[in-house]
């Protein structure tokens, strides 16, 4: 059951889309990932809708025990036509490697399973 308040960081990321913003909300009690969710796009748009998906399947697995570790890896390097390519150490090869990105930037601080 998800508990009724959770805490978690928010990373921004530069996408060829725009800005996106990645919530890793954590469980209270143990720290661990429970949830993510994405900003990007407005409301009803394609990329909007697609990040919703892919971030309800995430939360679904983190649900199910996978870890988060393993969906960052499964989306880094994924490219696109838009990639942001400056500044150059904030370079995103598409939307999804800037989420695999945030992903694994948020983990630092998440005790392993």
């Amino acid at each position: 059951m998800r508990p009724k308040i959770l805490t978690g960081p928010t990373v921004k990321k530069i996408t060829g889309c725009g800005n996106i913003f990645v919530t890793i909300n954590r469980d209270p009690e143990n720290e661990r990932p429970i949830e993510v969710i994405t900003r990007l796009g407005k409301s009803g748009g394609c990329t909007k809708c697609q990040h919703e998906a892919l971030t309800r399947t995430i939360t679904l697995g983190l649900k199910y025990g996978v870890p988060l570790k393993d969906f960052a890896d499964e989306l880094q390097h994924l490219k696109c036509p838009s990639p942001n390519m400056f500044p150059r150490d904030e370079r995103t090869l598409s939307c999804a490697d800037a989420l695999a990105s945030a992903l694994k930037e948020s983990m630092d601080d998440i005790p392993s399973t």
